[in-house]
């Protein structure tokens, strides 16, 4: 019995700590409880229930290199062949090829934020937002060559701790945005909500339409519509991490004022309902996320590193599948296309495109090859970047700006 109580007493100890200090040292709770082992001095997840280590930031490394001893995230993408039709997702996933040769590194890259050297010549505002739900502030970047016209908005919603300032310096977004001339939001996450201003995109309550945080993200898109002057056609979403899951719902949930969604190192809509099946689809890949997230088609574009050791690379394969199923009753018989590249600083990545109705572009998947946990082609100016990677944000208004809602329709 004692066992029994000392394995509950840590996965309560690992729920408390998710919430106060964050997904690495809840991990390293439930790994104590798993294997049966003690909290030593030299152990990092003590550092988290020491008085006042709630107020320090616990670092975490990214994008660390797995053991020799320990297998690539491969397994669950390796499936063997087995008789009768397959899924999509299995599908899906037999044609992604995750962890390429050996010989590939991941580039250590800064979690720590150094200031942005060039500031956008547009506004940089902030705001906030109340509704039954709770209240979040959020900032807003509107262009220098915003005029009163209606104009495109994306939606930027940042990875555990993180906050918009940092995400908004790590994408780059506000750069791209001033020269295509859209306005940006990027809803704040509070540490009363999460201890590591994480989205709680595991909670149910967090994955309904009009209730928890998807109510409060949608209520400030709406709000932002209502202070500017945007096109109700071009409204995007868009995430990394805890954020790109949370994109995620928040595009199936509101179908009705996102046309596309951009999912980054994320995962897809009902992959977990509570922390234990949270971390289990981080670390293994979604078993079964919700087979049909989207009630109306939206298209989306998909990044993951495939060394992402937080959060696997299966979960996008999923993210894209939840898509395509959305999708597949204006589906075109038409093959994906593939094609390879480097990026301009040697990140390898594949890109897959897959077709809906009249032919058309509907998703896409990139996979960039040796990356870890991080924004592909970021600035080191934000944390959580991989800045040798393609541009992530880049191609993601390129997709949104493809894909007003009448093309989505």
């Amino acid at each position: 019995m004692k066992l029994n109580d000392d394995f509950l007493s840590k996965m309560q100890e690992a729920t408390e700590l998710l919430r106060t200090s964050g997904p690495a040292a809840a991990t390293e709770a439930i790994q104590r409880a798993l294997q049966g082992g003690s909290e030593t001095a030299g152990h990092t997840g003590v550092e988290a229930s020491r008085p006042n280590a709630a107020s320090r930031p616990t670092l975490v490394d990214i994008n660390a290199v797995p053991a020799a001893s320990t297998p690539r995230p491969t397994a669950a993408t390796e499936e063997k062949p087995s008789a009768g039709p397959r899924s999509l997702l299995d599908r899906l996933r037999r044609a992604t090829k995750f962890g390429r040769s050996a010989a590939q590194t991941v580039e250590e890259v800064d979690i720590e934020p150094t200031p942005d050297a060039a500031a956008t010549p547009g506004k940089y505002l902030s705001a906030s937002m109340t509704n039954q739900a709770g209240t979040r502030a959020y900032k807003v970047y509107v262009p220098s060559g915003y005029r009163g016209e209606p104009v495109p908005l994306i939606v930027m919603l940042h990875g555990c701790k993180q906050n918009p300032d940092d995400f908004a310096a790590g994408t780059n977004m506000n750069r791209i945005a001033e020269e295509n001339t859209c306005i940006v939001l990027y809803p704040e996450q509070t540490r009363k909500a999460n201890g590591s201003n994480c989205w709680n995109w595991f909670n149910d309550i967090d994955q309904k339409r009009d209730k928890g945080e998807p109510s409060m993200i949608a209520d400030i898109t709406r709000q932002a519509m209502r202070d500017y002057k945007i096109d109700p056609e071009r409204v995007y979403v868009a995430g990394l991490s805890a954020g790109g899951a949370m994109a995620a719902i928040v595009a199936a949930a509101y179908p009705d004022l996102y046309a596309a969604v951009g999912i980054h190192s994320g995962l897809p809509v009902g992959s977990a309902h509570d922390v234990p099946s949270a971390f289990g689809a981080m670390k293994q890949g979604s078993k079964s996320p919700r087979a049909r997230a989207y009630s109306r088609p939206v298209p989306a574009i998909v990044f993951h590193g495939d060394r992402d050791t937080t959060v696997h690379p299966d979960n996008g394969v999923g993210a894209l599948a939840q898509s395509l199923q959305g999708a597949d009753k204006g589906a075109s018989a038409r093959a994906p296309e593939i094609s390879k590249g480097t990026s301009a600083k040697g990140r390898a990545y594949t890109q897959t495109v897959h077709y809906g109705a009249e032919e058309a572009p509907f998703a896409e998947h990139w996979v960039v090859h040796g990356a870890g946990h991080a924004w592909s082609g970021g600035a080191r100016a934000g944390s959580y970047t991989d800045p040798r990677g393609p541009d992530a944000s880049r191609e993601m208004l390129r997709f949104f700006l493809s894909h007003p809602r009448r093309n989505a329709a």
